[in-house]
């Protein structure tokens, strides 16, 4: 048995194909075939069920698989351990992100984390946090930063910061003549929100969820970007709230339209989060010292009350 055909099995176990496992595994598929054959008659089992399209594991083909998973995580932090017996902070690292994180965050981070860590090869996509939680799982991805608290045995949540809610409206909107608002202001009916599968929407949700009950309309307007929600309040089409980070960008006629919540403010927590056996603990380190410096002393407010997401 070697950990590479281990390798071979998770990879066909997680595709149901020997095709794409090969291409994945960038092996030709009869050698991949070859391996896992070999490691079949040695335990003298069979590990996949090749009569069925796709492929299914056997009943001991799903032990086997949970086992090689452990195996080959323990075999990889073998290379970690030597990387920080040395000091070495580098390599490829596959992080994922959230889309009403990334186009806020990296700017203000990624250049400066960079220039510090020349040897790192940071490998980003955008995600939502399902599709995030799953790649963790499988090991696709080494970490994440996502909205937090998840609640999930296997994985470890560190907070990176607390970013508030902030209020976009526009200046025929009904709270247009405050100057802060309350979330007891909000109602459903008017607000504008981001599309099912943003964890964003669930923080603005479980924020009004209390406070008005949903009415049936003839048009039900959603977006799958914040930028589109604040041309849409821009066209007087509602009101809607923004994460404070993507409120530093706007023109400044539209930063007319901005209303501060009255303290303690409603915001989300954003974290790193990443399997709780997770390898390259150094270079998440780094990433959670740079984060949390740069975006901390760019949102310079206290008293907030937490609003956590739903796990989407």
């Amino acid at each position: 048995m070697t950990i590479t055909q281990l390798h071979y099995v998770l990879a066909v176990a997680e595709h149901q194909n020997f095709t794409k496992a090969a291409e994945y595994c960038f092996v030709t598929q009869p050698t991949l075939s070859m391996q896992i054959q070999k490691l079949e008659e040695e335990l003298d089992v069979q590990i996949f069920d090749r009569s069925k399209k796709p492929i299914k594991l056997t009943q001991v083909g799903r032990k086997i698989v949970n086992q090689a998973k452990n195996i080959v995580a323990e075999a990889d932090r073998i290379n970690d351990i030597v990387d920080q017996d040395k000091g070495f902070i580098g390599g490829e690292f596959k992080l994922g992100i959230i889309p009403t994180v990334m186009p806020t965050l990296l700017p203000m981070f990624l250049k400066t984390f960079i220039k510090r860590y020349p040897k790192i090869k940071l490998k980003i996509e955008e995600l939502n946090t399902e599709e995030l939680i799953q790649r963790i799982h499988d090991g696709h991805i080494d970490a994440a930063i996502a909205a937090t608290p998840l609640k999930i045995e296997t994985i470890k949540e560190r907070v990176l910061y607390y970013e508030p809610f902030v209020g976009y409206i526009p200046s025929s909107h009904r709270l247009a003549h405050k100057n802060t608002i309350a979330p007891e202001d909000l109602d459903i009916n008017d607000m504008l929100l981001l599309e099912d599968g943003h964890c964003f929407r669930d923080g603005v949700l479980n924020l009004c969820k209390t406070l008005s009950v949903p009415e049936e309309k003839a048009v039900q307007l959603e977006s799958g970007s914040i930028e589109m929600l604040v041309k849409l309040a821009n066209e007087n089409m509602g009101m809607t709230l923004l994460p404070f980070l993507n409120t530093l960008d706007l023109k400044q006629k539209e930063q007319q339209n901005l209303r501060y919540f009255s303290e303690p403010s409603p915001a989300r927590e954003v974290s790193l989060i990443y399997n709780r056996n997770e390898l390259k603990i150094q270079i998440i380190d780094a990433l959670h010292n740079s984060i949390s410096g740069i975006i901390r002393g760019a949102i310079a407010f206290q008293n907030v009350d937490i609003i956590s997401p739903t796990k989407k």
